[in-house]
């Protein structure tokens, strides 16, 4: 097995996947596999493999949830950290911040004018909006 050393923190080379693990992006490594190899973890913008040796100062864009995270590499650990301590690891930009919280407002709006009911329909009322539906 062919192993590369870099300098950083711990003088260790740490591949992507172990660090989006370690960093807590993803629960589990294989699902941090999975999302690069698919091409939806960016690395200095451009596509990237699992085994992809991570440098400081580089910029990730990481799907979360609705959102996608721009952070920028602090630290390289390839150990899986406490909450607090993983989220020193990284640092999201500022048009980051801003995006995602434009997105919040945007989805929060969007709910305003898309109400839910209260309730399930009963069996009456599901025969009456499929006779309507049907009309």
């Amino acid at each position: 097995m062919n192993t590369v050393t870099q300098k950083n923190n711990h003088d260790t080379a740490v591949r992507l996947d172990k660090w989006l693990w370690a960093a807590r992006f993803f629960k589990t490594r294989a699902l941090a596999r999975d999302m690069v190899q698919g091409g939806k973890v960016q690395y200095n913008g451009q596509r990237s493999k699992p085994s992809k040796i991570v440098e400081l100062g580089a910029t990730l864009k990481v799907p979360q949830g609705h959102d996608i995270k721009e952070v920028i590499v602090r630290e390289v650990h390839d150990k899986r950290r406490a909450a607090s301590l993983a989220q020193a690891m990284y640092e999201e930009t500022e048009q980051s911040v801003a995006a995602r919280e434009a997105n919040a407002e945007a989805r929060q709006a969007g709910a305003l004018y898309n109400p839910r009911p209260e309730h399930k329909p009963d069996k009456k009322q599901r025969r009456d909006i499929i006779r309507f539906k049907h009309q």
